[in-house]
């Protein structure tokens, strides 16, 4: 009898290998890469936290990516960005990132929400955070045609919202995205620190291979703050 039940703890055994392996090696994150980190640290895009770790997982708050976007695209340089400030009930003057918020809401690069509540705090999706590095980058005035062939090789392009689709398939075109390995941009899950860093590193390989390409003109303890 022993015999017998060792056999069959065998079979089921071999019956779930392929889940108890999935189980056990895990999916890289998408967007993980120490190279890319170490690029846009270098570039100083994006900072490591007080303890020297930039930990790629975290989630990107509204805060934090209004203020990468400022130093990538250089938005403070542009003439609007002089304008005066806009009201923003939610952000003090005393906020650490009150100025780079003020400048890509009047720059049109991100936008407040109803009553001009910027919500700092708030995280952001990878549709939501694509679109915006798009719309600071220049986002490509695609038909809707050609939209739906260079996203339809994406398994989970059906999930992405109508109002992210041409920013996104800019995205795409131009080699900034990571997907998993599967190619699904997953653009509902929150973007990650590590998310970010690849599409910024991406586009500063792009910067460095044709320097004369012109330019399209506190949340505590925040490594983005000054």
């Amino acid at each position: 009898m022993r015999q017998i039940s060792i056999v069959f703890s065998l079979v089921a055994l071999l019956q779930n290998w392929p889940a108890i392996v999935q189980a056990q090696v895990p999916e890289p994150a998408a967007g993980d890469s120490s190279g890319s980190i170490q690029q846009v640290v270098t570039a100083k895009w994006m900072t490591n936290f007080s303890d020297g770790q930039f930990y790629p997982e975290r989630l990107l708050s509204r805060a934090e990516l209004a203020s990468i976007m400022v130093k990538v695209f250089r938005l403070d340089k542009r003439q609007v960005a002089s304008k005066e400030n806009v009201v923003i009930p939610d952000v003090s003057s005393t906020n650490w990132a009150f100025n780079d918020i003020q400048t890509v809401l009047k720059t049109d690069i991100m936008k407040g929400y109803r009553g001009n509540a910027f919500f700092p705090n708030q995280k952001v999706t990878r549709a939501e955070a694509l679109a915006i590095f798009a719309q600071a980058y220049g986002v490509f005035q695609f038909s809707d045609d050609a939209v739906n062939e260079i996203l339809v090789s994406h398994p989970d392009e059906k999930s992405i919202p109508t109002w992210a689709r041409k920013a996104i398939a800019t995205v795409v075109t131009e080699g900034f995205i990571n997907t998993d390995t599967q190619g699904n941009i997953s653009p509902l899950r929150p973007m990650t620190r590590g998310d970010m860093a690849y599409v910024l590193s991406k586009y500063l390989q792009r910067q460095q291979r044709q320097p004369d390409t012109p330019e399209v003109p506190s949340i505590p303890n925040s490594p983005e703050s000054p």
